[in-house]
């Protein structure tokens, strides 16, 4: 990528995302998601006058049938917002869907937005498949990143933005006017520390650690453990335990045992409940340790 014309440094991936949809949605333009989903992207589509199609994905494995997906085109889809690895599920992309991604979007018009803010917190041994890697897709791609989360800083809201000189073009007519410029001490501090690899090329192994503690942990309760191939969230189902909404189950849980977790039917436009909690192991593995057995009481 030409840093002058292809890359913007952004102030966070959310900013990112919004721009990038601002930059290409009008009104009566469709916008394929894959639900559950980071609570950004529909938000953003609506208020450009865009309308969001998703696809459902289901527990436990969160996998797409492209075939389907594929049925949700239309002559007015002009967007498709991908995320691997995945928040809230930790799923990720195969190659498989990588090529049927490909497939489907060949000698369409169609602009991808991928993002990629977990790419580098990928578990036993498998690869993230960047859009970047392929020509097909590179072309028709916005790739959003975060520092924040490469760095575990997530408060000082820096990111950025990869992009054809095409649609970069017309992501920075409103970057210009819709933040102006990011924190420039904190992307000059954020290159200095990068020149050292080893700063962020062992994030795999530390937070498959974490992961697996908690996971460990975990396996002798009353939780079912979903599979987690990257990010830092864990979703546990609770279904062996309760019938309650998961927003009441999630509640319960902060109020009556001190251990806080999101309802996944929060990622879903139509609420849907499969009785799943996200969970959050970015955390001391003191945190961790006590938080599970907390929930081992559950």
């Amino acid at each position: 990528y030409n840093p002058d014309t292809e890359i913007t440094v952004t102030s966070g991936a959310t900013q990112a995302i919004f721009t990038a949809i601002a930059a290409v949605i009008n009104p009566g333009d469709e916008v394929i998601i894959f639900e559950p989903a980071y609570d950004c992207y529909a938000p953003a589509v609506k208020m450009f006058g865009g309308l969001v199609k998703p696809y459902e994905m289901l527990p436990p494995d969160y996998s797409i049938d492209w075939e389907m997906v594929k049925k949700l085109f239309s002559a007015n889809t002009r967007m498709i917002i991908i995320n691997s690895p995945h928040n809230p599920t930790g799923s990720i992309f195969t190659e498989n869907d990588i090529r049927e991604l490909i497939r489907l979007t060949k000698g369409t018009d169609i602009i991808i937005l991928s993002d990629e803010v977990y790419e580098h917190i990928i578990f036993d041994g498998q690869q993230h498949y960047s859009l970047s890697m392929y020509p097909e897709l590179k072309e028709r791609s916005f790739i959003v990143a975060s520092f924040g989360k490469l760095l575990h800083a997530t408060g000082w809201k820096i990111g950025y933005c990869l992009g054809p000189a095409k649609l970069m073009a017309e992501f920075r007519k409103v970057h210009q006017f819709n933040v102006f410029c990011s924190n420039h001490p904190l992307q000059e501090s954020i290159a200095q520390y990068l020149q050292d690899e080893h700063h962020y090329i062992g994030l795999p192994s530390f937070f498959q650690k974490k992961r697996d503690l908690f996971r460990e942990l975990i396996a002798p309760g009353r939780f079912k453990l979903l599979p987690c191939n990257g990010s830092y969230f864990q979703c546990l189902s609770y279904e062996s335990i309760s019938n309650e909404k998961d927003t009441e189950f999630a509640r319960m849980l902060t109020t009556d045992f001190g251990v806080a977790g999101i309802p996944v039917s929060a990622f879903y436009q139509k609420g849907k409940d499969h009785h799943i909690i996200r969970f959050c192991f970015a955390k001391m593995d003191d945190t961790i340790e006590q938080a599970a057995k907390k929930l081992l009481l559950v």
